[in-house]
């Protein structure tokens, strides 16, 4: 992993950042600090594709595996018309899905525990991809039969 600055404009939202889906997040507690001190802490992005509606090829471009909300309030800021500077970023590794969404939600429960929805669609999506539920267990801290309770969910939808 290594550190840069990446404009914000080389930026979009990772498909398996786990809080990617839907409409902007509330950011209103993220607005003071990013208006007067910018992003201090690293978002987590990996080389990512071009987004649909940019022209031209990948090459510096990078997706948002962690830090949605970091980005959405700079966004903010800019259409306030605010200065903004390039944002401090953690590039991983070019890497598969679920090593990203597990960056993604490692990054997210330290923060706030998501709702047991949001979970299981990581859960689930880690699994899919080859990991054992005692990985993931692992990787998260908790214990296996959590994991296994809350991939069951799915099964009684």
């Amino acid at each position: 992993m290594k550190l840069d600055f990446i404009p914000m404009d080389k930026l979009s939202i990772a498909a398996t950042n786990m809080r990617g889906k839907g409409k902007d997040p509330d950011v209103s507690d993220l607005l003071p600090s990013v208006r007067a001190r910018g992003v201090i802490v690293p978002l987590l992005v990996r080389p990512g594709p071009v987004p649909s509606n940019v022209e031209g090829c990948a090459e510096g471009r990078f997706e948002i595996v962690a830090g949605r909300r970091r980005f959405t309030a700079v966004n903010a800021v800019a259409r306030e018309g605010g200065a903004v500077q390039p944002i401090p970023c953690a590039i991983l590794d070019e890497g598969d899905d679920a090593d990203a969404l597990e960056a993604s939600m490692l990054e997210n429960l330290a923060r706030v525990q998501p709702d047991e929805v949001s979970q299981w669609e990581a859960f689930v999506a880690l699994v899919k991809a080859g990991r054992s539920v005692e990985d993931v267990a692992d990787s998260f801290g908790i214990e296996p039969g959590t994991v296994k309770r809350i991939h069951a969910l799915g099964n009684h939808l």
